[in-house]
């Protein structure tokens, strides 16, 4: 339906005016009107009468540009991407860069983040001669709250900043996610900037739109769709990170894979063990039969196809989203479980449910059910929880039914690297949950 039709519900009578920009101000023009002169809005405006005055309706496209940008020793005092890399604008940029004194910087980074790099990351704003606060934070599931979020906000009043002072955050995907929140609030949306810490807030939570915290016992309750001016990717960052943590981001990128690139899937597949080895670091060393551009290529494909996903689905309006692959029970189970699995591992344990249950529906063969399991075990990532329960799967279940119009349609996938949304009645996912629990205990433990 059209907005002109959508109106039309109000009236028949419905006049659509064009917007024009002259002289400092707006002013509406009728569609016909061939004499414009000024500069032509997206937004459109719909009037029609009623019986008490006027309709109107407002169709205001939202735009957001955003960059994510891969990039080498950002904490290098001659690298200056933390200072400009997100400005798009040459006459901006050079106004900056011929004026740079002045330039304010506040940054909020996780305690571990603060305690391996919080040093450098002084050391950098000090050499570029910048003005700037390091707010260290404890940044976890179990405080991700909106009380961390004012505590942010009032942190950042203090310092005070200006639709110039991007704040910049730097940590795993729960921080991201608080302070991302917290900028979306400040003046009702503050441009921001992201640096992932974590691998799988290098491929998963950095490039997309969504911030939130829990709320009520549940993930990411209270949230926006507010995308960062810019992310920047710097795979160093990883060379820190505990194995268990690099296992953690895998799972997302097998999402990925599972869901639209058979050739990340046999890449993962392949060079899992030395990706987990090497920390998706660059490796001298030569290896029969590895891929010496595994880290690279295969965090490339990740993100290509994450943002092939979200950018033109960017707040959501579709439901039917690949990307909530692994999502229908994990929000559920990580919750019930704090601080016992991590983000990606229960994202894992909800793929691997929905890989029998793609079997049972026919939608996968045995061996490809088999191979999928293989590959989860390969990047050491778990299969299975004694807290994942039929009960914990029902309610799970239950709350997408909720969000899907009474129908119970989910990612599944339809072979090695391809999937769809599919419908499954409710009966047969009920008969499916206590089948497959059973199997899923004995197998995959």
């Amino acid at each position: 339906m059209s907005h002109a039709e959508g109106i039309r519900h109000v009236s028949d009578h419905v006049t659509e005016f064009r917007l024009i920009h002259a002289d400092d101000t707006w002013s509406r023009r009728t569609t016909d009107c061939e004499d414009v002169k000024g500069q032509l809005s997206d937004a459109k405006l719909y009037e029609s009468p009623t019986e008490h005055g006027v309709t109107w309706m407002v169709v205001s496209p939202i735009i957001f540009t955003y960059r994510v940008m891969q990039c080498e020793r950002l904490l290098d005092a001659s690298n200056d991407t933390l200072l400009f890399g997100h400005i798009f604008n040459p006459t901006e940029l050079q106004a900056l860069k011929t004026n740079i004194n002045g330039i304010k910087r506040f940054i909020v980074i996780d305690d571990t983040v603060n305690k391996l790099y919080g040093s450098q990351v002084a050391a950098y704003f000090e050499a570029r001669n910048v003005i700037y606060k390091i707010l260290p934070l404890p940044t976890t599931e179990e405080n991700k709250s909106m009380l961390l979020v004012t505590k942010i906000l009032e942190e950042v009043h203090k310092f005070g900043i200006d639709r110039r002072t991007e704040p910049i955050i730097g940590g795993g995907g729960v921080c991201l996610d608080i302070v991302g929140l917290a900028a979306s609030l400040y003046r009702r949306r503050t441009p921001y900037i992201r640096v992932p810490t974590t691998l799988l807030a290098y491929v998963d939570a950095s490039v997309g739109a969504k911030n939130g915290v829990n709320f009520a016992n549940c993930k990411n309750k209270l949230g926006s769709y507010v995308p960062p001016v810019a992310t920047f990717l710097d795979r160093t960052f990883l060379r820190t990170l505990p194995r268990r943590h690099i296992s953690n981001g895998m799972a997302e990128m097998l999402k990925m894979a599972l869901m639209k690139h058979k050739g990340l899937f046999e890449l993962l597949e392949n060079d899992g063990k030395h990706l987990l080895d090497t920390s998706f670091q660059e490796s001298e060393e030569t290896i029969e039969n590895m891929n010496k551009d595994a880290a690279r290529v295969s965090t490339r494909l990740a993100i290509e196809t994450m943002m092939e996903e979200l950018a033109p689905n960017l707040w959501e309006d579709d439901l039917d989203r690949l990307v909530d692959f692994g999502h229908i029970i994990s929000p559920e189970l990580e919750m019930k479980t704090l601080p016992a699995l991590l983000h990606g591992e229960a994202v894992n344990i909800d793929m691997a449910f929905m890989i029998y249950v793609a079997h049972e529906t026919g939608l996968l063969t045995a061996e490809e059910k088999s191979h999928i399991l293989v590959c989860m075990r390969g990047l050491e990532l778990p299969l299975w929880h004694v807290d994942c329960t039929v009960d914990l799967i029902q309610k799970s279940l239950a709350e997408r039914l909720k969000h899907s119009a009474g129908r119970l349609r989910m990612p599944l996938p339809t072979g090695l690297g391809q999937a769809r949304c599919v419908f499954v009645r409710v009966s047969v996912c009920d008969e499916c949950v206590f089948v497959r629990v059973s199997v899923c205990e004995d197998e995959c433990l």
